[in-house]
């Protein structure tokens, strides 16, 4: 999963960036700091795979990864080239989901693009060039594929779909993908289209909001709509917590009254936005998680593992990872009945502690 931090200049993302990567991106304060994209690949914290590694005594454990990429600051004018705009654009368009950090603290030390703190403002500015830059996209491809029409049927399917994506975003909407069919759905997936792309926001606030919203917390969540889409981060604070150990950082949110650290959030927010959950596999030679779609078939599961597993799948060996630990082995969860034998239909969950019986 690749997942593209995004704002405009001076609202905190590259020092978020560095939070949750702890990669060391340079951050400052002055537009256009980050010039190139910054990438970070993060470790999905999962507590299973540690104790799955002591029933197995395992000799490696491999956590799911998620990559983050820090993308140039956005400003007015970027669908024409302004700032770094085409080239901000281009990374975007590459990610599976949106982080939009958006300032809603006060500093008098800290610039801010526009002069004045606002983050509906703020986020309806980077939208506006978002929009602008895929009519641009659609825009070319309608002209194209309205010669293709005349002779190609299937081309006359797509003139339909882009005249209607058209047409959303020039009312300054991002399309409503409720309103396509799996089949529209898999010719816009191809177009890719940053406004069809899933989005979180990230209330960037001083260390003194942690608790209650402040005002520009209160009207983003309003502008919104859907307060589960905005997560509230200080950036500070994180930057600070990435410099801890886990008992450290324990006894630091403890004190601050947090639950979790921004990483954590994040990657339960973005897993839940995009669909996702991970299964283990576990044994003396590694226990891992692999990231799956929710509703993935076994099948397509195994194929996460080895291509040749999903060829030649014969059954899941399904255990679930709650009753692994509570009788603390295999050979007890398939006495007691608990480890299930499950075929080519069987959904996934969340939880599976799964062997792939296969023959190629």
């Amino acid at each position: 999963m690749k997942i593209g931090i995004v704002g405009l200049p001076n609202v905190g993302k590259s020092t978020i960036f560095n939070a949750l990567t702890n990669a060391g991106a340079e951050s400052a304060n002055y537009p256009f700091c980050t010039i190139e994209s910054n990438v970070g690949v993060v470790a999905v914290p999962d507590e299973r795979l540690d104790k799955l590694g002591e029933l197995y005594k395992t000799k490696k454990i491999v956590p799911t990864t998620i990559e983050f990429v820090d993308i140039a600051g956005l400003v007015k004018g970027a669908s024409q080239g302004e700032g770094l705009g085409n080239k901000f654009l281009s990374h975007i368009r590459e990610v599976d989901a949106i982080l939009h950090v958006l300032r809603c603290f006060n500093n008098d030390d800290i610039a801010h693009v526009s002069g004045t703190v606002n983050p509906v403002d703020d986020l309806e500015t980077v939208n506006l060039e978002l929009i602008l830059a895929d009519l641009e996209i659609l825009e070319r491809r309608l002209e194209k594929t309205k010669k293709l029409a005349r002779n190609v049927k299937e081309e006359r399917k797509n003139l339909e779909i882009l005249e209607k994506l058209v047409s959303e975003l020039q009312a300054g909407r991002f399309p409503d993908l409720k309103n396509y069919s799996k089949d529209e759905l898999e010719f816009i997936k191809s177009l890719q289209l940053i406004t069809t792309k899933p989005v979180l926001y990230v209330a960037n606030v001083g260390e003194d909001d942690l608790g209650e919203d402040n005002e520009y917390v209160v009207n983003l969540k309003e502008y919104v709509k859907d307060p589960n889409k905005v997560l509230k981060i200080s950036a500070q604070i994180e930057q600070e917590l990435s410099q801890l150990d886990e008992e450290e950082m324990a006894l630091f949110l403890q004190d601050m009254g947090i639950d979790d650290s921004g990483l954590k959030r994040v990657i339960k927010s973005s897993y839940d936005l995009l669909g996702l959950m991970s299964f283990l596999t576990a044994g003396p030679d590694e226990c891992r998680a692999w990231t799956i779609k929710k509703g993935t078939k076994a099948p397509e599961a195994a194929g996460k593992v080895h291509s040749d597993m999903q060829k030649g799948f014969i059954r899941a060996e399904v255990t679930n990872y709650e009753d692994l630990l509570k009788y603390g082995s295999e050979a007890k969860t398939k006495e007691l009945g608990l480890t299930r034998i499950e075929g080519k239909d069987y959904v996934m969950q969340d939880n599976d502690v799964v062997l792939f019986r296969f023959n190629v």
